[in-house]
């Protein structure tokens, strides 16, 4: 049974300084874990690095919820949970595995809430924490394993597009040959660096939307990743267009790589806006009373 009685003021405000001393503590022990990553954000695929841990203790602050009387069977299991943690970076260190050891930090972090406010702050504090994980950067087999496909598929998909609008073009490997010129869909273009923000963002956004029912969170959460490759494949078939049309190439690379680069998220966060708005409109709830029912008051004839 978990107690969910009210605190006064000053015991929140505990509890939340136990919170913030306990945090610390965990990012102490964890420096050289941090400071590896901080220089994987030096990286333009993990630039956005930075953001992460402020936007997750922003929801923490969003989503929180009042504390309560904490049982000591509570506390037992964050103290076990926080143990668990240190043996997960034990054998990550051991076996030099650092995604072992990054996902540590995160089971750590609930241990420390759940020791601190019992197992109720998980629904609240659980997926702000969670939500740390996208400022690590992706395991080097993640990466192999999903940047060639990313690849491929922006190469073939915009081709395809290209030859829809009457360009006649054809992919050797991750190359799109033009009459006049040539692309190469290196890794930058391949839409992994997009992928991983806009994946972020869209969790962000799903956190956020408490009120929407669970399944319209689930597909913008799925549908995110598609976006991300859509909007990829629109930026690179715009610019097979414009090499197509004999225009200088380094005003095309110029945008190719800065304008449209820039534009890439704005476009990708109103398909997901345009999204939401569909899915909104697919069921209405009707909270009015049945007109079945008998009131009692007989309406005159026309």
């Amino acid at each position: 049974m978990t107690h969910t009685a009210s605190l006064s003021h000053e015991e929140e405000q505990q509890r939340w300084i136990q919170i913030g001393v306990l945090t610390l503590v965990v990012v102490a022990a964890y420096f050289n874990t941090l400071r590896n990553t901080a220089i994987a954000w030096e990286s333009p695929m993990y630039s956005h690095g930075y953001l992460i841990p402020a936007f997750a203790a922003f929801l923490v602050y969003l989503r929180r919820e009042p504390w309560g009387e904490v049982q000591r069977a509570e506390q037992w299991w964050g103290v076990g949970i926080i143990t668990v943690a240190t043996l997960m970076r034990l054998v990550g260190s051991y076996m030099v595995q650092f995604t072992i050891d990054r996902l540590s930090l995160i089971v750590c972090l609930m241990g420390v809430f759940i020791l601190v406010g019992g197992l109720r702050t998980i629904r609240w504090a659980g997926p702000a924490i969670a939500f740390i994980v996208f400022m690590f950067p992706l395991p080097r087999y993640l990466v192999d394993n999903v940047l060639r496909p990313l690849q491929t598929m922006a190469t073939m998909s915009s081709v395809y597009a290209l030859q829809t609008l009457g360009v006649d073009v054809y992919r050797d490997g991750n190359r799109i040959e033009l009459e006049h010129s040539q692309m190469n869909v290196v890794d930058a273009c391949s839409g992994l660096r997009m992928a991983t923000i806009f994946v972020a963002l869209a969790v962000a956004i799903v956190l956020i939307s408490n009120h929407r029912p669970w399944w319209e969170r689930t597909i913008v959460l799925l549908s995110s990743l598609p976006i991300a490759l859509l909007v990829n494949c629109i930026r690179i078939t715009l610019t097979g267009y414009l090499y197509n049309l004999k225009l200088d190439e380094k005003i095309v690379n110029q945008l190719f790589h800065d304008f449209a680069g820039i534009i890439m998220m704005p476009l990708a966060l109103g398909f997901l806006f345009l999204e939401m708005q569909i899915l909104s409109r697919l069921m209405i709830e009707d909270d009015s009373a049945p007109s079945s029912i008998n009131t009692g008051i007989s309406l005159p004839p026309r």
